[in-house]
């Protein structure tokens, strides 16, 4: 099926043919027509899908349809994203597709000065891609306001209400303009998100494509047993030994991002770490980086890597597994993409079977197993047993030692000194 198909203006339809799209998604498919339409919508689509390009299209053609020249312009259409990367990507993408609309869209986000921001706000903006809290503080300093809002999306809501969000969407939402046409997307729909869609939907219709319990069935999934303390070794040793040339790596915390680009730069393989205390610059430099290949493995966060669109990245590393299955499917997602050959290569240690267990109940599927390479799994126990006391004349029993009497510190116990008498100075009636 041919976007003309779906009802796309010639503007929008040659902007995609400079890109390289010929044919739409299935949440393209399925949501173009309902926008189109003027429906609010409540989609469901995992990363990796085209969602992008779902909303972005149909907003861009309402908008221009529409649009009042010789005045000035106003901001009609805003994004709510939790990351500034996603931001700055979804900004990307309306400007690639708005080319020949002649339709102006800027990104707001913090972390970096607002004063270009701001700048850009004054000469005039038809759509806005904006963080919740940079967003909300500029409304504070009467920088902009939303009352001629005529289409709100909020994306990737899961993860804004993972990241604390929730209570600044309601900031949002109570300066919007009633009368709008609000579209939903998010990637997992437990009831939290429902509860928050029918306070931002009016009758909206509903979009499900490609439940987050399916993942991409050309990635090869494999999974590494290993202990703790020798998973970087083990990535040093796959990259090298699989030829891998460019791939993305997963860890837990921002300080395991950290430690683990130190190991490969020390073992002369670039790479460069994604995550929250990174400035703005440095982020953008790192994913940059990356993109032209300059720089060999980037290590993210699960927050940080939101935003990062790679459509020939082959390879996706999972140095930690995730506690949340839902995750995993993000992760692998962003290999494989657009028919593209994808591997995700997950570590598991004896800590994350329970992980791997919720993993594959969710994709309703076992994950193969590579049992040969250099660093085995050995501690199989996720608390190893502590050893029985060889106490003479009582084998086979481990008592407990009765405990030593502790120093008495009256500061951290709020207590007096047990078996000594206070002393008395005032009169004995």
């Amino acid at each position: 099926m041919p976007f003309s198909a779906l009802g796309i203006i010639d503007h929008l339809r040659k902007a995609l043919d400079q890109e390289g799209y010929t044919s739409p998604t299935p949440i393209q498919k399925e949501a173009i027509p309902v926008i189109l339409d003027g429906n609010d919508l409540l989609a469901c689509a995992q990363t990796g899908t085209g969602k992008t390009a779902a909303f972005a299209l149909p907003v861009l053609q309402l908008l221009h349809q529409s649009r009042m020249h010789g005045e000035k312009r106003k901001i009609r259409c805003l994004v709510l994203t939790p990351t500034r990367e996603l931001a700055i990507q979804i900004g990307e993408s309306f400007t690639a597709y708005g080319r020949h609309t002649g339709l102006i869209n800027t990104v707001i986000f913090g972390g970096v000065n607002q004063n270009p921001q701001t700048a850009r706000l004054v000469q005039g903006v038809d759509i806005l891609v904006a963080t919740p809290g940079r967003l909300l503080d500029l409304i504070g300093q009467g920088h902009l306001h939303l009352r001629d809002i005529e289409y709100f999306v909020l994306d990737e809501a899961d993860r804004m209400l993972d990241m604390g969000f929730i209570h600044d969407i309601r900031r949002v939402l109570a300066v919007l303009p009633k009368k709008r046409q609000s579209l939903f997307f998010s990637a997992t729909m437990p009831p939290e998100i429902i509860k928050l869609s029918a306070a931002i939907l009016h009758n909206p219709k509903e979009v499900m494509v490609t439940p987050v319990s399916s993942t991409v069935e050309i990635i090869n999934q494999q999974i590494l047993f290993v202990d703790r303390e020798n998973k970087n070794s083990l990535l040093a040793h796959l990259l090298k030994e699989r030829n891998i040339a460019s791939a993305l790596v997963f860890t837990r915390t921002k300080h395991g991002a950290d430690k683990v680009a130190r190991f490969l730069a020390h073992h002369n393989i670039t790479a460069e770490a994604i995550h929250g205390n990174k400035s703005q610059n440095a982020r953008q430099r790192a994913l940059g980086n990356f993109k032209t290949r300059q720089t060999r493995v980037l290590v993210a966060t699960d927050i940080a890597a939101r935003g990062i669109d790679i459509d020939e990245l082959e390879y996706v590393i999972n140095i930690d597994l995730p506690n949340i299955p839902e995750t995993y499917v993000h992760r692998i997602g962003r290999t494989g993409r657009a028919g593209n050959r994808g591997a995700a290569y997950s570590f598991c240690n004896a800590e994350e079977k329970a992980y791997l267990r919720d993993i594959e109940k969710l994709i309703a599927r076992k994950i193969p197993v590579i049992e040969e390479h250099p660093f085995p799994m050995t501690n199989f126990d996720v608390e190893p047993p502590k050893p029985a006391a060889s106490k003479k004349g009582n084998a086979g029993h481990n008592e407990p030692k009765p405990k030593q009497p502790q120093p008495h510190n009256p500061a951290e116990t709020g207590t007096k000194r047990p078996g000594r008498k206070r002393r008395f100075f005032g009169k004995r009636s």
